[in-house]
């Protein structure tokens, strides 16, 4: 029987800002929820989507919503060490910290070599616009007045097109497979296997049967997950019409309770939702397996044993 082990962040030195995390053991598999706030609305307990995987001693950064770069500084990772950027799709509260992680990680962090970015179509083009958008600050820094290392300001982009393995270095293999997203397409999931455990990430998808497939055998399920009643709440208060468009384009806890109990992981995880008892009580009276909300800097460490690690709040 699997052990699924809680804990707080000291066990495993989850850092603050003013230390620098260690890779995980070279058998193990990291997870950081860096960012799982449910959509565009600026949320300060809960950042933009953002997921960092650490294995074979390489990091690797699943979307890039608002506050990414912040929530790297506290859970004491370097923002220059993150050269990898896999993207499930270009919507804006995925993207939207990019232009921090290419810039701080070159000019505040003395990042050398390029950033590399996986995603859909129009990839490509988001990069290069990013550096047009910030030329004079990048010439000033790399030509004329600090000589940063021009390497350290390019980007890689690599456009994904299909179901295919994306990459595979150093024993990690990272797997992009479509998702459903309504009408926003191509949108990707994320599988990442290394040293016989795994996870997979889905991205913002309603009921996605290619996921479930990517899905079987799986250590760790991150899905994303709506809830109605919490959008029909927002301050903005949209119309019914948006509020259905908005549930058609993603998966009720009853319907990720159902694919929950369909690839039966080791852990369930939420993202990109509320932090929220009733997503939780709701999934519950579907699915009887190990499970946890969505929560910034929930750390997982999937081994021999899955533990989990929830990062204290902040000192007041």
């Amino acid at each position: 029987m699997t052990r699924y082990l809680l804990g707080v962040a000291a066990i495993l030195g989850c850092a603050t800002s003013r230390s620098t995390v260690a890779m995980p053991p070279s058998d193990t598999l990291k997870v950081i929820l860096l960012g799982t706030a449910a959509g565009p609305p600026v949320n300060l307990q809960q950042y933009g989507a953002s997921t960092l995987v650490e294995a074979g001693g390489l990091r690797f950064l699943f979307d890039c919503g608002r506050g990414a770069t912040l929530r790297l500084a506290q859970a004491g990772v370097p923002i220059r060490s993150i050269t990898r950027v896999f993207l499930t799709h270009l919507h804006s509260d995925h993207v939207l910290q990019l232009p921090d992680l290419l810039l701080t990680g070159w000019a505040g962090g003395q990042r050398a070599v390029p950033l590399e970015v996986w995603g859909p179509a129009g990839t490509h083009a988001m990069m290069t616009h990013l550096q047009e958008a910030f030329a004079f600050d990048i010439q000033m820094r790399r030509d004329i007045d600090e000589h940063l290392p021009a390497a350290g300001i390019s980007v890689i982009s690599h456009e994904v097109t299909r179901d295919s393995v994306v990459f595979s270095e150093q024993g990690v293999m990272v797997t992009a497979f479509a998702v459903d997203h309504g009408l926003v397409r191509p949108a990707f999931g994320y599988r990442i296997d290394y040293g016989g455990h795994s996870v997979v990430l889905s991205g913002d998808t309603r009921v996605s049967e290619n996921l479930v497939r990517h899905a079987q055998g799986v250590d760790v399920l991150v899905h994303e997950v709506i809830d109605p009643q919490f959008i029909r709440e927002r301050p903005d208060r949209p119309s019914a019409a948006t509020v259905e468009a908005i549930v058609a384009h993603h998966t009720t806890p009853q319907q990720a309770a159902e694919v929950f109990r369909r690839v039966g992981p080791r852990l369930a995880v939420y993202s990109h939702a509320p932090n929220s008892e009733r997503i939780l009580q709701q999934t519950r009276a579907i699915y009887a397996g190990p499970l946890e909300g969505a929560e910034d800097l929930l750390t997982i460490i999937i081994s021999a044993q899955v533990t989990v690690v929830h990062h204290p709040p902040p000192r007041q």
